[in-house]
């Protein structure tokens, strides 16, 4: 064992629990939290030159730890929103007319009344045209993202409308 690796296990025994529960109260996942406190210690043992200063240890084992968790936060939020866009992409039920004809007005005199029209555009262009975010964006030269915060605004809007409606 090199003296690298001897100063690292000490390190690793005096501050394991402390960088654990960091990681446990910012994740709240065990196993997530287990990685993240290894995988900071097989990153210093991978880089020799990285050198410790013993009064600053601490701090820069738990600055390491915060920043490794706030990189998977940040990547579980960029996950659920693509998950979001691509659930609501794939919903594009259409409920044909003479089922619901009451409804269907109700819908279609929200539209009208309550969304501007870049939000009416994205509804046409969605559930008529049957076009994905991707295509609608490029359509009106706009982000993806832009085009799913209209939608949602749109359908909360409408939701809001035949709840009203119909009681």
């Amino acid at each position: 064992m090199t003296e690298r690796e001897k100063e690292l296990s000490t390190l690793f025994r005096q501050h394991y629990r402390q960088m654990y529960r960091l990681a446990n109260i910012l994740l709240h996942d065990d196993a997530e939290s287990k990685d993240i406190v290894h995988d900071v210690f097989a990153r210093l043992l991978a880089s020799p030159a990285q050198e410790l200063n013993e009064e600053t240890t601490t701090a820069f084992l738990l600055t390491c730890v915060r920043n490794r968790c706030l990189n998977v936060i940040r990547k579980r939020k960029i996950q659920e929103r693509v998950q979001q866009l691509y659930l609501l992409d794939l919903d594009t039920t259409i409920i044909p007319p003479d089922l619901f004809r009451e409804e269907l007005l109700a819908l279609s005199e929200g539209i009208n009344l309550l969304t501007p029209p870049i939000c009416r555009e994205v509804i046409e262009l969605h559930f008529r045209s049957g076009l994905t975010f991707r295509e609608i964006a490029i359509h009106l030269g706009v982000s993806e993202t832009t085009v799913y915060k209209h939608l949602r605004r749109s359908l909360q809007l409408l939701r809001e409308h035949l709840k009203m409606r119909l009681e």
